[in-house]
């Protein structure tokens, strides 16, 4: 499936595949953290079963650009996690979406597009644990 982005020079998915996410035409195998503001990372987290609360606790920028909003992408079908994985976002007032990989990965660009202050953290299950180019 082919993404496009509405302003090209800041991070957006550009498509999607089983198993693999394009950033700006860069394809990765792995789960990611993308966020507006510019940041990709590997997300190491390859089945939501495996998900701890460390996992979301980093979601948090460490330069103090806090999230309004992140939409965790749960693979290849919806899954939810149990809320107390989340208490480090929800009490920092951080609304949390859960929907699948490639749902997220839509609302993370019309979101980015909109110029919110969004992270996306799309699991890409059975993906090796480093951002793959």
């Amino acid at each position: 499936m082919k993404l496009h982005a509405d302003t090209p020079h800041q991070l957006a998915i550009t498509s999607l595949g089983e198993g693999w996410i394009a950033v700006n035409g860069e394809r990765h195998e792995a789960s990611v953290v993308l966020t507006a503001a510019g940041q990709l990372r590997p997300w190491n987290c390859r089945r939501p079963e495996d998900l701890t609360p460390a996992h979301f606790e980093e979601l948090v920028d460490p330069t103090g650009v806090t999230p309004e909003l992140v939409i965790f992408g749960s693979g290849s079908r919806l899954r939810f996690v149990a809320p107390r994985l989340l208490r480090s976002l929800l009490e920092r007032g951080i609304g949390v979406e859960t929907m699948d990989t490639a749902a997220a990965c839509r609302t993370y660009n019309i979101l980015a597009g909109e110029g919110r202050r969004v992270t996306a953290a799309l699991i890409q299950e059975g993906g090796s644990p480093s951002v793959s180019g």
